[in-house]
């Protein structure tokens, strides 16, 4: 399958996950390339506002296939369950693959930022002769 077929099987909520996700990634970016401590709250809320739309997006998904599936005849095989599962879950995973890779940019400018702390703190002395 690939990839704009999964796009396309995961409904509506793929795209709530993917417009957070490009803005988390964009600001991890941004965060990586520039360490500032005021991206922090910008890349945590944009983070859970990734995962709370893949989840969401899985939800709805189940609620929409359970609506349906009950619906079904009864001499109809259950596999449908298996499938409508599969095609809920890639709003799942497409919220946690924006959210692994923002987090390894984050995580460059954070160490990158530690590191400019650390400079700060020691002090530039030359020794005395």
């Amino acid at each position: 399958m690939s990839i704009s077929e999964a796009f396309i099987a995961g409904g509506f909520g793929m795209y709530p996950t993917l417009i957070a996700g490009v803005a988390l990634l964009v600001t991890s970016i941004r965060y990586a390339s520039r360490p500032e401590s005021r991206y922090v709250p910008l890349l945590l809320t944009l983070g859970l506002f990734t995962l709370f739309a893949g989840c969401l997006g899985f939800v709805s998904g189940v609620i929409t296939l359970l609506r349906y599936y009950a619906e079904m005849k009864s001499g109809q095989e259950p596999i449908i369950l298996y499938y409508g599962f599969q095609e809920s879950l890639h709003n799942i995973a497409l919220a946690l693959l924006l959210t692994t890779m923002s987090t390894l940019a984050a995580s460059v400018g954070a160490w990158r930022l530690a590191r400019q702390a650390q400079a700060a703190a020691v002090p530039a002395t030359l020794p005395a002769r």
